[in-house]
C-alpha cells in the first residue's frame, strides 16, 4: 500500500532530536512493507524533503501550512495513488487528512494523540478552547472514517462528544529500549523519584515541587526541555527544595535510558494525557508509575498505578509516602506495569495499525 501519514513534527531529520519516538517505530515498521510518505506541517521553518525510518518525509513549513499540506498529499496522489490517509493528531493534522482523503476519494483515519479535545481555560491549553477549535474538531471528528486513541481516557473524552473511537496505543520500541527487571531499593538508599516532560503548565510540574516539598527525604530528575524559561527552577527555590531537584533539560533517547532506570518511582502531574509514553518507557525499565489519573496511568490504576485527581499536591505526597514505605507494593506495581508495557509494545501498535489500513483500503 501506499501511506500518507499527516503529522505537526517529531519526524527532525536527525532522528534523536525534535522526534517522537513512538512515532518513529511506527513508521520504521510500516515503511518495512508500504511505501509511506509523511507530510510533516511545521517540522522545519521552511519546506524541504527528507528519508527518516525507510519513509519519505514532506515538510510543509511556512504559512497556510493546511491547504498546502492538502495540496502536497494531491501531488503526491497525482505521481502514485495513496491508498489511505492516516493523521497522527487531530488538530490542524487531522483537519488535513480529511480534507486531503474528502478530495481524492480515500478513507481516512485520526489518531486523537494529545489535548485535542480539551479545553484548560486558566492555563490556555487544549484544541478546543474557542470557537474556531470546537468547529474544526467536530468536523474533523465527523468526517474521519476511523477514530483511534492511546488510552481509555481519550476514548471516553470521544464518547462525550459523541463518537465512537477504538483503543490503539503507541508503544515502546523494544528494540531500542530492552526490558530491565524491577530492581529491588537497597536499605537506606534514598527515594528516587523521575519525571519525563516538557517543563509546561499543562506537565504541572508546581504540582510536583509543592509534593516534593512535603518528602524531606526524596531526591527528584526532571527530564524534559524547559518551555517556561526557569520558572520552575525559581518554585523549586522558594519552596526550598532545590537542592533535591536536578534539571537536566532535554535528553535524547540514549541519555535518557540509564537515568530513568535509576528511579524508584516515574511520577506524573500532567493536567491532561493522551499516554503519556515515558509512562511506558519507564514501566519497560521496570520503574513503576504514580501520578495524576489521566492516560495509562488512570487505565493501570490501582494494579499497576496509583493515581491521584490532578493538582492534588499534598494527596500525592501522601501517595508517594505510602509506596515509599512499602517496597513490596512498589515492586509489585512495578511488575503488573512492565507486563502490561510490554505486551502492548511497538510491534503491537504495528500490528493493530496494519489491520486497522487494510480494513480502511479493503484489503
Amino acid at each position: 500500500m501506499k501511506i500518507a501519514v499527516v503529522v505537526p513534527g517529531g519526524v527532525d531529520r536527525s532522528g534523536e532530536v525534535r522526534v517522537v519516538p513512538a512515532l518513529l517505530a511506527l513508521l520504521k515498521r510500516l515503511a518495512v512493507r508500504h511505501e509511506v510518505h509523511v507530510f510533516a506541517l511545521r517540522q522545519e521553518a521552511e519546506p524541504g524533503a527528507w528519508w527518516l525510518c525507510g519513509a519519505r518525509v514532506h515538510n510543509i513549513g511556512g504559512r497556510l501550512t493546511v491547504p498546502r499540506a492538502v495540496r502536497a498529499i494531491v501531488q503526491e496522489h497525482g505521481r502514485g495513488r495513496f491508498d489511505l490517509v492516516q493523521s497522527i493528531w487531530s488538530g490542524s493534522c487531522g483537519l488535513v487528512a480529511v480534507a486531503a482523503a474528502k478530495w481524492l476519494g480515500l478513507r481516512s483515519a485520526v489518531h486523537v494523540a494529545g489535548g485535542e479535545l480539551v479545553a484548560l481555560h486558566d492555563i490556555g491549553y487544549g484544541g478546543r478552547l474557542g470557537c474556531r477549535g470546537r468547529l474544526r474538531e467536530a468536523w474533523v471528528l465527523r468526517g474521519a472514517d476511523v477514530l483511534t486513541a492511546a488510552s481509555r481516557a481519550v476514548l471516553d473524552q470521544l464518547a462525550a462528544l459523541g463518537h465512537v473511537g477504538r483503543r490503539l496505543p503507541l508503544g515502546v520500541d523494544l528494540e531500542a529500549w530492552p526490558s530491565r527487571e524491577p530492581r529491588r531499593r537497597e536499605a537506606g538508599e534514598a527515594l528516587r523519584l523521575a519525571q519525563v516532560a516538557s517543563l509546561n503548565r499543562v506537565k504541572d510540574q508546581a504540582c510536583l515541587l509543592q509534593a516534593l516539598a512535603q518528602l524531606p527525604l526524596a531526591e527528584l530528575d526532571l527530564i524534559g526541555e524547559d518551555t517556561l524559561r526557569g520558572e520552575v527552577q525559581a518554585l523549586a527555590a522558594r519552596l526550598g527544595v532545590a537542592r533535591r531537584v536536578r534539571f537536566h533539560g532535554f535528553m535524547t533517547q540514549t541519555e535518557l535510558q540509564p537515568l530513568l532506570a535509576r528511579a524508584h518511582l516515574h511520577v506524573v502531574t500532567s493536567r491532561h494525557e493522551a499516554g503519556p509514553l515515558a509512562v511506558l518507557e519507564a514501566a519497560v525499565l521496570g520503574v513503576p508509575g504514580v501520578g495524576t489519573a489521566v492516560g495509562h496511568l488512570a487505565e493501570w490504576a490501582p494494579q499497576a498505578a496509583l493515581v491521584v485527581e490532578p493538582g492534588d499536591a499534598a494527596g500525592l505526597a501522601a501517595l508517594i509516602q505510602r509506596v515509599d514505605g512499602d517496597e513490596a507494593l512498589r515492586l509489585q506495581l512495578a511488575d503488573e506495569a512492565q507486563r502490561r508495557a510490554l505486551a502492548e509494545d511497538a510491534d503491537f501498535s504495528h500490528e493493530q495499525f496494519e489491520r486497522l489500513h487494510a480494513e480502511l483500503a479493503g484489503r
